[in-house]
């Protein structure tokens, strides 16, 4: 399980815009990409740079268990 959040850099300091948790996923790369297509439907818009300019990755495999 990971989650991606989103973040808007505003001068210069990040803003989370959102985060997205992903149940499964092979490797972090696939749960990003999974984020970024959730995200980019949930906004409607056409590619996730459009709202956000940088992603995090946090595995919750350690939290939860």
């Amino acid at each position: 399980m990971y989650r991606v959040s989103f973040s808007k850099r505003i001068l210069g300091l990040p803003f989370t815009i959102t985060s997205v948790v992903i149940q499964s996923a092979r490797n972090p790369e696939r749960a990003l990409r999974a984020a970024q297509l959730k995200f980019m439907r949930w906004s409607g818009i056409p590619h996730w740079r459009v709202r956000a300019d940088e992603t995090e990755i946090e595995s919750l495999r350690s939290v939860s268990g």
